[in-house]
């Protein structure tokens, strides 16, 4: 599925095949499925964001602790393989333990990415 370290990967992987997906805005890359969501309600830097199991064609920045709403987490930004723009970031660890259930899951901006349903049409 997704990749928690950073990796050498230079390729986009085509998967999912008529399954609905969540890709990149700007480069179409395919980034998660729909079926990984987790949550709506969440912030994001740019608005509204969604909580994800996990994530492909992605690469990990550096961690860091970060002041987030819910308290200091240790997190790394989320950049697309596609086309390197930022797309959220990843959970590694959250101090308080109310939180920990973000640990080793993705928060992706949704104003960076499209919902593609891969509806068929018959005609």
């Amino acid at each position: 599925m997704a990749t928690h370290t950073l990796d050498t990967k230079s390729e986009v992987v085509v998967m999912y095949r008529d399954r609905p997906i969540f890709s990149c805005a700007a480069c179409s890359a395919v980034i998660a499925l729909q079926d990984e969501l987790i949550s709506k309600s969440f912030s994001g830097r740019d608005g509204r964001g969604y909580l994800m199991h996990s994530a492909v064609n992605v690469k990990l920045g550096k961690r860091e602790d970060r002041p987030l709403l819910t308290g200091v987490h240790t997190v790394a930004d989320v950049f697309c393989m596609g086309c390197t723009d930022r797309l959220g970031w990843y959970y590694h660890k959250a101090s308080d333990h109310s939180q920990k259930y973000k640990e080793g899951k993705y928060l992706l901006e949704r104003e960076r990415l499209v919902k593609e349903n891969q509806w068929k049409l018959d005609g």
